[in-house]
Protein backbone atom coordinates (compact mmCIF):
# COMPACT_ATOMS: atom_id res chain seq x y z
CA UNK A 1 0.00 0.00 0.00
CA UNK A 2 1.09 3.10 -0.72
CA UNK A 3 0.04 6.60 1.03
CA UNK A 4 0.75 10.39 1.02
CA UNK A 5 -1.26 13.75 1.17
CA UNK A 6 -2.05 16.94 -0.76
CA UNK A 7 -1.51 19.77 1.66
CA UNK A 8 -4.12 22.62 1.84
CA UNK A 9 -2.34 25.33 0.26
CA UNK A 10 -1.77 23.07 -3.10
CA UNK A 11 -5.33 23.33 -3.58
CA UNK A 12 -6.27 26.85 -4.82
CA UNK A 13 -9.48 27.93 -3.40
CA UNK A 14 -10.10 25.13 -1.61
CA UNK A 15 -11.41 21.08 -2.52
CA UNK A 16 -14.15 19.63 -0.79
CA UNK A 17 -14.48 15.67 -1.50
CA UNK A 18 -17.93 15.49 -0.34
CA UNK A 19 -19.51 18.08 -3.05
CA UNK A 20 -17.22 16.53 -5.69
CA UNK A 21 -18.21 13.42 -5.80
CA UNK A 22 -21.94 13.60 -4.54
CA UNK A 23 -22.55 16.54 -7.07
CA UNK A 24 -24.31 14.52 -9.52
CA UNK A 25 -21.53 14.70 -11.85
CA UNK A 26 -19.23 11.17 -11.55
CA UNK A 27 -20.53 7.85 -10.14
CA UNK A 28 -17.53 6.17 -10.33
CA UNK A 29 -17.16 6.38 -6.68
CA UNK A 30 -18.11 4.87 -3.52
CA UNK A 31 -17.93 5.78 0.37
CA UNK A 32 -16.10 3.43 3.08
CA UNK A 33 -19.19 4.13 4.99
CA UNK A 34 -22.33 3.19 2.26
CA UNK A 35 -23.69 6.41 2.61
CA UNK A 36 -22.70 7.71 -0.61
CA UNK A 37 -25.53 10.38 -1.75
CA UNK A 38 -27.07 9.66 1.78
CA UNK A 39 -27.41 13.71 1.86
CA UNK A 40 -25.21 13.61 5.20
CA UNK A 41 -21.41 14.21 5.29
CA UNK A 42 -18.90 11.82 7.09
CA UNK A 43 -15.55 13.47 7.74
CA UNK A 44 -13.72 10.18 8.42
CA UNK A 45 -15.26 8.46 5.20
CA UNK A 46 -12.47 7.38 2.57
CA UNK A 47 -14.17 8.05 -1.07
CA UNK A 48 -12.74 5.03 -2.75
CA UNK A 49 -12.29 5.17 -6.67
CA UNK A 50 -11.42 1.75 -8.92
CA UNK A 51 -9.63 3.46 -12.13
CA UNK A 52 -7.37 2.04 -14.89
CA UNK A 53 -6.23 -1.16 -12.91
CA UNK A 54 -5.70 0.86 -9.61
CA UNK A 55 -7.44 1.70 -6.94
CA UNK A 56 -7.87 4.83 -4.95
CA UNK A 57 -9.34 5.97 -1.60
CA UNK A 58 -8.81 9.89 -0.23
CA UNK A 59 -10.63 11.59 2.65
CA UNK A 60 -9.97 15.32 3.88
CA UNK A 61 -7.84 16.08 6.93
CA UNK A 62 -6.92 19.26 8.77
CA UNK A 63 -4.22 20.11 6.20
CA UNK A 64 -5.16 18.69 3.43
CA UNK A 65 -6.02 15.60 1.51
CA UNK A 66 -4.98 12.06 3.07
CA UNK A 67 -4.23 9.22 0.69
CA UNK A 68 -4.42 5.60 -0.08
CA UNK A 69 -3.83 3.34 -2.72
CA UNK A 70 -2.28 0.52 -5.08
CA UNK A 71 -0.08 3.08 -7.39
CA UNK A 72 1.30 6.60 -6.29
CA UNK A 73 -2.38 8.42 -6.28
CA UNK A 74 -1.74 12.15 -6.42
CA UNK A 75 -1.58 12.59 -10.08
CA UNK A 76 -4.75 10.65 -10.32
CA UNK A 77 -6.53 12.09 -8.11
CA UNK A 78 -5.02 15.86 -10.17
CA UNK A 79 -6.56 14.75 -12.88
CA UNK A 80 -9.64 13.35 -12.06
CA UNK A 81 -10.51 15.73 -9.35
CA UNK A 82 -8.78 18.60 -10.86
CA UNK A 83 -7.52 19.79 -7.84
CA UNK A 84 -4.85 22.02 -9.74
CA UNK A 85 -8.22 23.97 -10.85
CA UNK A 86 -7.81 27.41 -9.58
CA UNK A 87 -11.16 27.64 -8.10
CA UNK A 88 -10.55 31.27 -6.58
CA UNK A 89 -10.16 32.35 -9.63
CA UNK A 90 -12.85 30.83 -11.41
CA UNK A 91 -15.29 32.10 -8.70
CA UNK A 92 -13.95 35.88 -10.38
CA UNK A 93 -14.64 35.04 -13.14
CA UNK A 94 -18.14 34.12 -12.37
CA UNK A 95 -21.01 36.43 -13.32
CA UNK A 96 -22.25 39.37 -11.04
CA UNK A 97 -25.98 37.25 -10.19
CA UNK A 98 -27.39 36.96 -6.84
CA UNK A 99 -27.96 33.04 -7.38
CA UNK A 100 -24.87 32.26 -8.58
CA UNK A 101 -23.31 34.37 -5.88
CA UNK A 102 -24.88 31.93 -3.22
CA UNK A 103 -24.21 28.84 -5.12
CA UNK A 104 -20.37 29.62 -4.69
CA UNK A 105 -21.01 30.65 -1.59
CA UNK A 106 -22.89 27.97 -0.08
CA UNK A 107 -20.74 25.46 -2.02
CA UNK A 108 -17.20 26.47 -2.00
CA UNK A 109 -14.46 23.30 -2.73
CA UNK A 110 -16.76 21.75 -5.13
CA UNK A 111 -14.77 21.32 -8.31
CA UNK A 112 -15.68 19.74 -11.97
CA UNK A 113 -14.27 15.71 -12.28
CA UNK A 114 -12.67 14.44 -15.50
CA UNK A 115 -13.59 11.15 -15.60
CA UNK A 116 -12.73 8.56 -18.40
CA UNK A 117 -14.90 9.20 -21.60
CA UNK A 118 -16.54 6.15 -22.42
CA UNK A 119 -17.23 5.75 -18.62
CA UNK A 120 -18.85 9.10 -18.80
CA UNK A 121 -21.08 8.25 -21.54
CA UNK A 122 -22.06 5.27 -20.24
CA UNK A 123 -23.13 6.57 -16.72
CA UNK A 124 -25.55 9.74 -18.64
CA UNK A 125 -27.25 6.83 -21.15
CA UNK A 126 -28.11 5.51 -17.50
CA UNK A 127 -28.94 9.10 -16.23
CA UNK A 128 -31.71 9.20 -17.95
CA UNK A 129 -35.16 10.12 -15.61
CA UNK A 130 -33.14 9.04 -12.63
CA UNK A 131 -32.21 10.36 -9.66
CA UNK A 132 -28.44 10.08 -8.73
CA UNK A 133 -28.33 7.59 -6.21
CA UNK A 134 -30.17 5.28 -8.66
CA UNK A 135 -27.60 6.15 -11.36
CA UNK A 136 -24.66 5.75 -8.77
CA UNK A 137 -26.13 1.70 -8.13
CA UNK A 138 -26.50 0.93 -12.07
CA UNK A 139 -23.20 2.63 -12.91
CA UNK A 140 -21.59 0.30 -9.53
CA UNK A 141 -23.71 -2.86 -11.15
CA UNK A 142 -22.24 -3.02 -14.13
CA UNK A 143 -18.48 -2.24 -12.50
CA UNK A 144 -19.44 -5.47 -10.42
CA UNK A 145 -20.48 -7.65 -12.90
CA UNK A 146 -18.28 -6.68 -16.21
CA UNK A 147 -15.62 -4.94 -14.90
CA UNK A 148 -11.91 -6.37 -13.83
CA UNK A 149 -11.67 -7.60 -10.07
CA UNK A 150 -8.90 -5.69 -8.47
CA UNK A 151 -7.60 -6.97 -5.24
CA UNK A 152 -6.50 -3.96 -2.40
CA UNK A 153 -6.26 -4.05 1.26
CA UNK A 154 -7.98 -7.66 1.92
CA UNK A 155 -11.22 -6.30 -0.40
CA UNK A 156 -12.28 -7.05 -4.01
CA UNK A 157 -12.82 -4.01 -6.42
CA UNK A 158 -14.26 -3.33 -9.72
CA UNK A 159 -13.25 -1.71 -12.32
CA UNK A 160 -15.04 0.18 -15.02
CA UNK A 161 -15.64 -2.71 -17.79
CA UNK A 162 -13.79 -1.81 -21.09
CA UNK A 163 -16.26 -1.20 -24.14
CA UNK A 164 -15.35 -4.90 -25.21
CA UNK A 165 -16.69 -6.18 -22.00
CA UNK A 166 -19.21 -4.81 -22.11
CA UNK A 167 -20.15 -4.59 -25.19
CA UNK A 168 -20.03 -8.54 -24.14
CA UNK A 169 -23.27 -7.99 -22.26
CA UNK A 170 -27.27 -8.59 -23.29
CA UNK A 171 -29.60 -6.49 -23.41
CA UNK A 172 -31.40 -8.96 -21.32
CA UNK A 173 -28.54 -9.28 -18.65
CA UNK A 174 -28.69 -5.24 -18.67
CA UNK A 175 -32.43 -5.09 -17.94
CA UNK A 176 -32.18 -7.77 -14.95
CA UNK A 177 -29.51 -5.34 -13.73
CA UNK A 178 -31.64 -2.47 -13.50
CA UNK A 179 -31.09 -0.45 -16.45
CA UNK A 180 -34.44 -1.02 -18.08
CA UNK A 181 -34.84 1.31 -21.62
CA UNK A 182 -31.65 2.40 -21.64
CA UNK A 183 -30.30 -1.53 -21.62
CA UNK A 184 -29.96 -1.83 -25.71
CA UNK A 185 -28.45 1.86 -25.83
CA UNK A 186 -25.54 0.69 -23.61
CA UNK A 187 -25.07 -2.35 -25.59
CA UNK A 188 -25.02 -0.80 -28.83
CA UNK A 189 -22.79 2.33 -27.81
CA UNK A 190 -20.39 -0.20 -26.07
CA UNK A 191 -20.30 -2.00 -29.51
CA UNK A 192 -19.79 0.93 -31.52
CA UNK A 193 -16.63 1.82 -29.43
CA UNK A 194 -15.55 -1.76 -29.12
CA UNK A 195 -15.61 -2.34 -33.00
CA UNK A 196 -13.43 1.17 -33.61
CA UNK A 197 -16.94 2.98 -35.39
CA UNK A 198 -16.68 5.53 -33.21
CA UNK A 199 -15.10 7.18 -29.56
CA UNK A 200 -16.29 9.75 -27.34
CA UNK A 201 -12.94 10.81 -26.94
CA UNK A 202 -12.66 11.71 -30.51
CA UNK A 203 -14.38 14.57 -29.53
CA UNK A 204 -11.86 16.32 -27.11
CA UNK A 205 -10.53 18.38 -30.34
CA UNK A 206 -13.41 19.57 -31.87
CA UNK A 207 -15.10 22.73 -31.50
CA UNK A 208 -17.72 23.10 -28.85
CA UNK A 209 -20.76 22.66 -30.43
CA UNK A 210 -18.95 20.03 -33.43
CA UNK A 211 -18.57 18.42 -30.38
CA UNK A 212 -21.73 17.78 -29.20
CA UNK A 213 -22.85 17.15 -32.33
CA UNK A 214 -20.64 14.03 -32.41
CA UNK A 215 -21.69 12.16 -29.19
CA UNK A 216 -25.29 12.62 -30.12
CA UNK A 217 -24.21 9.64 -32.63
CA UNK A 218 -23.82 7.07 -30.11
CA UNK A 219 -27.36 5.63 -29.48
CA UNK A 220 -29.47 7.07 -26.18
CA UNK A 221 -27.18 9.85 -26.66
CA UNK A 222 -29.20 13.63 -27.09
CA UNK A 223 -28.03 16.86 -26.36
CA UNK A 224 -28.29 16.92 -23.03
CA UNK A 225 -25.89 14.06 -22.16
CA UNK A 226 -23.56 14.76 -24.55
CA UNK A 227 -23.07 18.18 -22.86
CA UNK A 228 -22.36 15.63 -19.55
CA UNK A 229 -19.89 13.83 -20.99
CA UNK A 230 -18.43 16.91 -22.56
CA UNK A 231 -17.70 18.51 -19.25
CA UNK A 232 -17.76 16.29 -16.99
CA UNK A 233 -14.92 13.93 -18.68
CA UNK A 234 -13.21 16.18 -21.96
CA UNK A 235 -12.58 19.69 -20.41
CA UNK A 236 -15.10 21.54 -22.29
CA UNK A 237 -15.86 23.77 -19.48
CA UNK A 238 -18.17 26.08 -21.03
CA UNK A 239 -20.77 23.52 -21.20
CA UNK A 240 -24.59 23.69 -19.88
CA UNK A 241 -26.33 20.64 -19.59
CA UNK A 242 -30.30 21.42 -20.08
CA UNK A 243 -31.00 19.23 -17.00
CA UNK A 244 -34.29 19.66 -15.18
CA UNK A 245 -32.40 21.98 -12.25
CA UNK A 246 -31.05 24.04 -15.10
CA UNK A 247 -34.75 24.55 -17.07
CA UNK A 248 -36.00 24.86 -13.84
CA UNK A 249 -33.68 28.25 -13.17
CA UNK A 250 -34.47 29.23 -16.63
CA UNK A 251 -37.91 29.20 -16.65
CA UNK A 252 -38.00 31.14 -12.90
CA UNK A 253 -34.56 32.97 -12.85
CA UNK A 254 -33.50 33.69 -16.95
CA UNK A 255 -36.60 33.42 -19.00
CA UNK A 256 -34.82 35.34 -21.13
CA UNK A 257 -32.77 32.49 -22.46
CA UNK A 258 -35.52 30.19 -23.45
CA UNK A 259 -35.13 30.16 -26.82
CA UNK A 260 -37.10 27.73 -28.06
CA UNK A 261 -34.55 24.64 -29.52
CA UNK A 262 -31.54 23.34 -27.34
CA UNK A 263 -28.75 24.67 -29.19
CA UNK A 264 -30.22 28.52 -28.97
CA UNK A 265 -30.54 27.80 -25.24
CA UNK A 266 -28.01 26.56 -24.41
CA UNK A 267 -26.08 29.23 -26.34
CA UNK A 268 -28.43 31.67 -24.44
CA UNK A 269 -27.70 30.53 -20.94
CA UNK A 270 -23.92 30.04 -21.24
CA UNK A 271 -23.85 33.75 -21.64
CA UNK A 272 -25.86 34.27 -19.25
CA UNK A 273 -23.23 31.92 -16.82
CA UNK A 274 -20.02 33.98 -18.07
CA UNK A 275 -18.98 31.44 -21.54
CA UNK A 276 -15.72 30.29 -20.34
CA UNK A 277 -16.60 28.44 -16.81
CA UNK A 278 -20.29 28.44 -17.44
CA UNK A 279 -19.77 24.93 -16.68
CA UNK A 280 -18.46 25.44 -13.33
CA UNK A 281 -21.26 27.83 -12.57
CA UNK A 282 -23.88 25.42 -14.12
CA UNK A 283 -22.30 22.61 -11.57
CA UNK A 284 -22.96 24.52 -8.63
CA UNK A 285 -26.14 26.35 -9.74
CA UNK A 286 -27.64 22.58 -9.92
CA UNK A 287 -25.97 21.58 -6.83
CA UNK A 288 -27.54 24.00 -5.27
CA UNK A 289 -31.19 23.66 -6.65
CA UNK A 290 -31.25 19.84 -6.47
CA UNK A 291 -30.39 19.65 -2.47
CA UNK A 292 -33.17 22.52 -1.77
CA UNK A 293 -30.74 24.93 -0.68
CA UNK A 294 -33.47 27.55 -2.24
CA UNK A 295 -36.21 27.26 -3.74
CA UNK A 296 -36.66 27.11 -7.23
CA UNK A 297 -39.14 29.81 -7.64
CA UNK A 298 -37.71 33.79 -7.78
CA UNK A 299 -37.93 35.11 -4.17
CA UNK A 300 -41.41 37.31 -3.99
Amino acid sequence: METGEIPSDELAGGFSPYLTIESGQTYRWTRSDGELYSGRRAPDAWYELAIDGEVVRVRSIETGLEWRSTTDAAPILRRRLRLDDDLDRIVDAAPDDPLVERAFDAHRGLRLVADPAFDTLISFICSAQMRVERINSMVDALAREYGTEIAFDGRIYHDFPTPAQLARATETELRDLGLGYRAPYVVETARMVADGEAHPAEAREMPYEDAREYLTRFVGVGEKVADCALLFSLGFDEAVPLDTWIRKAIASRYPECDRGSYAATSRAIRDRFGGEYAGYVQTYVFHHLRTGAEPVEPPT
